[in-house]
């Protein structure tokens, strides 16, 4: 199966569907790693804070796959924001990993309290310019902490990876994102499965022949962003990956678009400080 890639502002490749681990106990990690990377994926993702990253580097390392065709993703949590001890952190997540280097960090939540993520970007760009990070970026950025990021460092993220569905489609982050060369990644792409029974999503899913999770994140990819869709089910792993035999049109795209309710079903990245 070949998965479209985007381009990220520094050329660097980046698979449009990745397997997401959050909320997969580390004993179940490795077993639902090498069932996605059976089922074609290439991209993983994983944070410290999941505590898993040692299951994701079982499944990589015996998985047979070269580390060059392998795009795999980890965060910096909020606890270890500051220039040093972002460093360790990622250190730490490398052991955990098995690897050699990532190819995207990111910065798990701004934590705007602690007023320490300029701090960790400028680590994560000694980092990227050591050649132990491919691509850096962010994750819940808001607009705002995304413009007082870029004015005072030397690298623009390259990925925002934020809370985006149907439900809640982040349109101000999104044109944020676009206007500083910022690739957009949505996780919760479903909605914590809370879209998958909407009629009208349906309605289009059995026009297509499609499960309404395959509608909505060919929905996600029709408009230029990656998804990281999670499940520890063989049949919903495969099948999250299985985006590529239809195609929405503008009618249907725009259905989908009507369904926004500012409904997150994750924290506020203006207010979550960990």
């Amino acid at each position: 199966m070949s998965i479209p890639t985007i381009t990220l502002n520094n050329s660097v490749l980046m698979p449009q569907v990745g397997f997401g681990v959050f909320q997969v106990p580390d004993e179940e990690t490795a077993a639902a790693v090498t069932e996605a990377l059976k089922a074609g994926y290439r991209s993983i993702d994983t944070a410290s804070v999941y505590g898993n990253e040692r299951g994701v580097g079982q499944a990589l390392a015996s998985s047979g796959i070269a580390r060059d065709e392998l795009f795999i993703t980890s965060k910096l949590w909020i606890a270890d924001l500051g220039y040093e001890r972002t460093l360790a952190a990622f250190e730490q997540s490398l052991q955990r990993l098995g690897l050699d280097y990532l190819d995207l960090y990111l910065i798990h939540w701004p934590a705007p309290a602690k007023d320490l993520y300029i701090e960790s970007w400028k680590a994560m760009e000694t980092l990227y310019a050591q050649g132990k990070i491919r691509a850096i970026g962010v994750s819940n950025f808001q607009p705002a902490q995304l413009e007082r990021l870029i004015e005072a460092t030397d690298v623009v993220p390259a990925v925002n990876q934020v809370e985006l569905h149907p439900a809640l489609q982040n349109r101000t982050v999104l044109e944020a994102n676009a206007r500083h060369g910022i690739a957009t990644e949505a996780w919760s792409p479903l909605a914590q499965g809370a879209m998958l029974t909407d009629a009208s999503v349906l309605r289009i899913a059995e026009a297509h022949d499609a499960t309404a999770a395959q509608v909505i994140l060919r929905w996600h990819l029709q408009q230029g962003r990656v998804v990281i869709p999670k499940s520890v089910t063989p049949s919903r792993i495969a099948e999250n990956l299985d985006l590529f035999g239809f195609e929405l049109d503008d009618e249907e795209l725009a259905v989908i678009d009507s369904l926004e309710r500012d409904g997150r079903t994750g924290p506020d990245p203006d207010t979550f400080n960990g």
